[in-house]
């Protein structure tokens, strides 16, 4: 189990610090009943990590991920075409990243958090984790790591518990600093929010571009065993 647990903490990391969820918390903390409509997020954000992590475990069990204690070549496939996935993003993020001088866009709907219900952020939590691109293809990659080992299905799920847990640090920090602070916790939020908005093209091209570089490392060993 350990094994698995040092496999997926990268993927996990990288899930925790991607901008855009963070940011989206910090927002909906600034509104009208924030702490509930932040509450309602962070669950659902768990809930869909945790919902397409058990779908691919559940995939892969089923067509059996390793082959005589060692990973399937299938596995291997899907890791490698998961790398060249992360690294095509990683380009296609840096060549869409705001040049000097240009103002950094956030998305229309993030515009709008002000008249969320508590129902649209939790669907916005499910959005952002269960039908990110980015996010799934990392949390896929995180549940293949996992099937790969070949572990009892009890291991399995406290990993991909763990794993989802440390993937939502980044959206569970703002809501924990904003219950412990208060409101003096909005201008440390607001300066975390402004930096992670200037910077976010860069923070996602190197984070795609190194758990590309990891999953593609991943499947070159697993087809060399």
């Amino acid at each position: 189990m350990g094994q698995a647990l040092g496999d997926v903490l990268p993927l996990a990391v990288a899930i925790a610090v991607f901008p855009i969820p963070i940011i989206a918390v910090v927002l909906m903390l600034g509104s009208d009943r924030g702490t509930a409509k932040g509450f309602a997020f962070v669950l659902a954000w768990c809930v869909g990590l945790a919902a397409v992590g058990a779908i691919v475990l559940v995939l892969a069990g089923a067509v059996d991920a390793t082959d005589e204690g060692e990973p399937a070549t299938w596995a291997n496939v899907l890791l490698l075409g998961l790398g060249l996935l992360a690294v095509a993003a990683a380009v296609k993020q840096w060549r869409s990243r705001p040049r000097s001088g240009e103002e950094t866009q956030v998305p229309k709907w993030m515009r709008t958090v002000d008249d969320f219900t508590i129902a649209k952020a939790g669907g916005a939590g499910i959005a952002l984790s269960a039908l990110n691109p980015k996010n799934v293809l990392l949390t896929a990659a995180a549940a293949t790591e996992i099937a790969e080992i070949d572990l009892a299905a009890g291991q399995e799920t406290v990993v991909l518990l763990v794993f989802v847990v440390i993937a939502s640090v980044g959206v569970l920090t703002p809501l924990v600093l904003s219950l412990a602070l208060g409101d003096r916790s909005h201008e440390l939020l607001d300066q975390g929010r402004g930096w992670m908005a200037r910077d976010d093209a860069v923070i996602m091209t190197v984070l795609l571009l190194l758990l590309g570089a990891k999953l593609i490392g991943d499947a070159v060993s697993g087809f060399s065993v």
